[in-house]
């Protein structure tokens, strides 16, 4: 085996592959193989709604949702260092679009803007976070060039949490059980094989973890109110790809070894009708830490198999 290692090169003129923010990067970054590249960095998935949408007088570079909720997304683009201005865009943007999510992407991060950013996440409300990336671009030797997204100040949800009067003991529960699952999943090989990233763990009763395709994604449950830990394969906005699981039905069951809950949601059910989902359900004690381990064991092995079949048959 070769120890020859290229030198790590950094390219510092973005423009050289974006001459414009508005016609060349905006619409780079709405590209889904590159909008899951900040989603990855950040650890939310987004969907683009629209690209240049109108806030009265002005446009938000990008409004986007996190899939499969109603959180609202704006992403601001800068191919320089920050400044004044954009912040003020920033602020004006997410006024405008009632944004939950406020993505501000910049070339260089002045140390005055990353405290702005800081100060505005622990003092607006629990529901509303910043964050503030830089983008990179690397190459070693003659390769082709790299991007990635550097996150310089992201929202603390736990202090958001702890600091709100509101949160209940539920919430706290949740918190410390994904905390606790992060912890123990890393530890394992197979986990950390099949390139599952790790979540910011939060007060939410689910945990979103993605599988490498797109409108899919496993989401695993804390479903307290019955005691039981439920998963799911959901599909979004793709009835073709359910009608095509749900022919292997059989097979996939029999692979993965579960008898599975298949429910194409009505519009009934969603109120836009478009995810599907595939579900397993398991019964626990989640006020038994002592049992936290097994829970866990059950999930890892279980969304390894899910995500080993499933993508098979996709």
């Amino acid at each position: 085996m070769s120890n020859e290692f290229g030198k790590l090169e950094e390219i510092t003129d973005l423009r050289d592959y974006w001459k414009n923010e508005a016609s060349d990067f905006t619409p780079w970054l709405a590209k889904e193989e590159n909008i899951s590249l900040l989603s990855e960095a950040i650890g939310l998935d987004i969907t683009v709604e629209e690209r240049e949408s109108n806030v009265g007088d002005f446009n938000v570079d990008i409004y986007a949702s996190e899939t499969e909720t109603d959180r609202k997304i704006i992403i601001e683009n800068q191919l320089e260092a920050t400044n004044h201005d954009h912040l003020g865009k920033l602020i004006t943007y997410a006024s405008g679009k009632e944004a939950n999510i406020i993505i501000w992407i910049v070339k260089e991060a002045r140390e005055e803007h990353r405290a702005a950013i800081e100060w505005l996440n622990n003092h607006t409300d629990k529901e509303i976070g910043f964050f503030l990336c830089e983008i990179k671009i690397y190459k070693i030797e003659n390769s082709k060039p790299a991007v990635k997204f550097e996150v310089i100040q992201r929202p603390n949800e736990w202090a958001k949490e702890v600091k709100n009067k509101d949160l209940t003991q539920t919430q706290q529960l949740r918190y410390e059980y994904w905390t606790a699952y992060n912890d123990y999943a890393f530890k394992n090989t197979e986990y950390k094989k099949e390139e599952f990233k790790k979540i910011e763990p939060s007060k939410r009763p689910y945990m979103c973890l993605k599988i490498g395709i797109s409108n899919c994604s496993i989401r695993v449950w804390q479903t307290r109110k019955d005691n039981s830990i439920k998963i799911e394969l959901r599909i979004h906005d793709n009835k073709e790809l359910f009608n095509k699981l749900i022919k292997c039905k059989d097979d996939i069951e029999r692979e993965i070894g579960f008898k599975f809950d298949w429910q194409e949601l009505s519009k009934k059910a969603r109120k836009d009708g478009k995810t599907s989902r595939i579900i397993i359900q398991k019964s626990v004690e989640f006020d038994n830490k002592e049992k936290w381990n097994e829970q866990f064991d059950w999930i890892i092995d279980t969304v390894i198999k899910m995500k080993k079949t499933f993508t098979k048959y996709i």
